[in-house]
């Protein structure tokens, strides 16, 4: 006995032991999964914080408040200042240019500017604010030109230094334009390489001159010297270079008073303000000459035009009235007329105050502007995004002058009985909710829509960042490869899971599985380079496979029906499906076939041609279409898999259940198999649209790239993960451009994110609802 006992007892010591060591091990398998649980929502947590911070400064407030005050003293009739905020220039009405330090306005220099004796300053105006140019109209009717300049040099101690001085790029002397003595009050200028346009009046006509450079024997053989319009520059190359009135062109205009001219974008138009707000808008190289194009009232009754300046980029008028509002026009192109058909229109307004608007100067480097009125406000408001950045009371006079920092950095604002420095830093000003989700009308648009174009060539460019096409292309395409997946996965699974022979199963779910490995820039890359060129070239074809298949299909089961029991016996149970292979191969080879004589048929030839003129769609090679047949291919397995899991998994004293009671295997899968694996097929259907939503290298290559906004299945789109791929590595690190990618991402995520979240929720109900089956 004492032996059992000692035996007995040892087993219950390794039976125990065995126990410790199972406690021991769940335990830490508990510990590892849930520290793998915790520590994959902690990554997701920090990828969304992220993305957020990454984010975060396009939508920060603009600092944009007052830092220096200066004394009162003769009030400056123009301004400037260099880009880092350090030494500025203001205009002396007795023709002195002063320089200064923006940190307490102590002058640290002087200009004396070749006005003639007995001659004043009337008016200053300023060109292209890219370009630099400011003309002086002096009371003789003459006009000087200059631009401010700022040198840079550092020194031992990397000490920055700046140094203004002024360029006189068409000669120091005044260049005459009204012959006949007038005063040059109002005047337009547009700077060349070798020559200078001045759109403005002489001897009451409104002309458009230009002043090139004349040789050294020309200009001494002139007679009257500067009378003729003559000055002189320096070139470090060849010495005095002597500019001269070239041409002169007479413009028809009614003899109105002139209050402001503007010249638009590469001097084709030409923009003449009189009256109250009246303007004409000229083409200055219309056929027979500069001629009125159109004419219009920029303002309602009541109100007249006090500023009219032009936006950067000369492409819009930016025009103050006398109740305080700023308004943007551009001419607009007619999409409905057969000839190039232009109106000025106003596209967006803004609101300063009540008081009349007294100057506007826009910014350098973006389509913001700064205006100041009458009460001694200054307001900072940004076009594109339609944001009203700041208002503040800077004077108690009117505002006469506005000088903007090259970088947007320091507003200098100039009153009639004083002026200040007040620092402004913004540095996505382009950027709302108006701008990223809504209607934009950009320059030279015909329409306001979501467009999405974050660069260019040109200085100028207005930046396009609207998410609209983006989302909505990320959309389209898992639209479309849903369309095609789900049915096939869907139903795939249910004949997979319900009806095939457990052999065959065995077979076809591990095949089908396998289709996940295929890296999906293997598949975008035969999608770009191989199906988009084959299916343009078999269009009729294609549609014809994808409407005859099914035909096919259900004819082959009819026949299949119809033949003796004992020839079906011939072929195992369950295993019938693989009789359709052959026919569906002949029905593919036979629509490939037959493509071209059905488009020479029935499309004349050209189906594209067909689809274009005849139904009003366009077709892009790289389309919606190539995108749903391929990304569609690569979300069949895993919708299918899952959704055959779920399907499987039904219990079988449920089906048992059903059968023995008399229903159909087609009963027992709709009313008994299908409710009860819902849970499981939902969520297979929203992970594979998921999947759909986040795909990137497939829409990267088969897509085109197409920012639009069309259903039309032949035209192509550009996905919000498509985008962050192509132009992640083009972006300056911490430009709007770059931040507003990382907000795509942002976008991407949340959608993911949502639709997980919906999916989830909609399982476990449908998991509640069927679950006591």
């Amino acid at each position: 006995m004492q032996p059992n006992v000692e035996t007995e007892t040892a087993a219950k010591d390794t039976l125990a032991r065995r126990a410790r060591v199972r406690q021991i091990k769940d335990k830490l398998a508990n510990l590892v999964i849930g520290f793998g649980g915790v520590f994959v929502i902690g990554a997701i947590a920090l990828i969304f914080f992220y993305l957020l911070y990454e984010v975060k400064p396009l939508f920060d407030e603009a600092e944009f408040g007052q830092a220096h005050t200066y004394q009162a003293g003769a009030p400056a009739a123009w301004a400037d200042m260099d880009e880092y905020n350090t030494t500025g220039m203001r205009l002396a009405a007795n023709g002195e240019m002063q320089f200064f330090k923006v940190s307490d306005g102590s002058v640290t220099g002087r200009h004396r500017l070749a006005v003639p004796a007995g001659v004043s300053i009337v008016s200053v105006q300023r060109g292209a604010i890219t370009s630099g140019l400011v003309g002086l109209g002096l009371s003789n009717g003459q006009v000087i030109v200059f631009s401010p300049s700022y040198g840079v040099a550092y020194g031992a101690n990397n000490e920055r230094a700046i140094t203004p001085e002024l360029r006189f790029p068409y000669g120091e002397a005044p260049l005459t334009l009204d012959d006949s003595g007038q005063p040059a009050l109002h005047f337009a200028l547009r700077g060349g390489d070798d020559s200078l346009k001045v759109l403005g009046l002489n001897s009451g006509r409104l002309v458009w001159a230009e002043f090139s450079e004349k040789k050294a024997a020309e200009a001494e053989t002139e007679e009257g010297g500067m009378a003729l319009g003559l000055s002189s520059a320096m070139d470090e190359d060849t010495g005095p270079r002597t500019y001269a009135r070239s041409a002169e062109t007479a413009i028809e205009y009614p003899a109105k008073p002139v209050h402001g001219m503007v010249i638009g974008q590469d001097a084709r138009w030409g923009y003449v303000l009189s009256g109250a707000g009246d303007l004409a808008v000229i083409n200055l190289r219309g056929d027979g000459g500069p001629t009125i194009y159109q004419q219009l009232s920029l303002v309602p009754g009541g109100s007249e035009v006090t500023a009219l300046t032009a936006l950067q980029g000369n492409i819009s008028l930016l025009v103050g009235d006398s109740k305080g509002r700023i308004s943007q026009w551009f001419l607009v192109r007619d999409l409905h007329s057969e000839i190039d058909k232009f109106t000025l229109q106003k596209i967006r307004s803004f609101q300063l105050g009540d008081a009349p608007v007294t100057t506007i100067t826009p910014e350098a480097k973006r389509k913001g502007f700064v205006a100041g009125d009458a009460k001694g406000r200054i307001g900072y408001f940004f076009t594109t995004s339609e944001r009203t950045i700041g208002i503040h009371q800077a004077a108690d006079t009117p505002v006469r002058a506005i000088a903007v920092s090259g970088r947007s950095e320091g507003v200098y604002v100039q009153s009639e009985k004083g002026a200040s420095f007040w620092r402004l830093h913004i540095e996505h000003p382009d950027i709302s909710m108006k701008s990223t989700w809504g209607k934009v009308w950009y320059e030279s648009y015909p329409e306001a829509g979501y467009t999405w174009q974050s660069t260019s060539g040109d200085n100028t460019f207005e930046g396009k960042l609207s998410l609209m096409p983006l989302t909505f292309g990320t959309l389209k395409a898992a639209f479309y490869a849903m369309l095609l997946a789900a049915p096939l996965a869907v139903c795939g699974a249910m004949y997979t899971a319900v009806f095939m022979a457990p052999g065959l199963r065995r077979k076809v779910k591990p095949a089908i599985e396998l289709m996940q490995a295929l890296p999906t820039v293997i598949l975008g890359f035969l999608a770009g380079l191989w199906l988009a060129p084959s299916i343009e070239a078999n269009l009729p074809g294609i549609f014809s496979l994808l409407l005859i298949t099914p035909v096919v299909i259900l004819l082959c089961g009819f026949a299949w029906s119809q033949l003796p029991r004992e020839k079906r016996t011939l072929i195992p149970e369950g295993w019938a499906p693989v009789v359709l292979i052959l026919p569906i191969l002949l029905t593919g080879w036979l629509s490939f076939e037959l493509s071209r004589p059905v488009e020479i048929a029935f499309f004349g030839g050209d189906v594209r041609y067909w689809l274009e003129h005849s139904t009003g769609l366009n077709f892009d090679q790289r389309n919606a279409l190539i995108v749903g047949l391929t990304m569609g291919f690569a979300v069949i397995a895993p919708i299918f898999s899952i959704a055959e899991d779920a399907l499987f998994a039904v219990p079988r004293h449920l089906t048992n259940g059903s059968l023995a009671l008399g229903a159909t295997q087609w009963q027992t899968l709709t009313r008994v198999v299908l409710p009860t694996a819902s849970p499981g097929i939902f969520s297979a259907l929203m992970i594979g649209f998921g999947r759909a939503v986040g795909e990137t290298m497939i829409v990267l290559m088969a897509t085109g790239n197409t920012a639009v906004m069309d259903w039309n299945i032949f035209e192509g789109m550009r996905t919000l993960s498509a985008n962050v791929a192509v132009e992640m590595g083009e972006a300056e690190v911490g430009s709007t451009h770059f931040r507003v990618l990382f907000l795509s991402a942002l976008v991407l995520f949340v959608l993911t994110f949502v639709l997980n979240t919906v999916a989830e929720i909609v399982r476990t109900r449908l998991r509640k609802k069927y679950g006591s089956l």
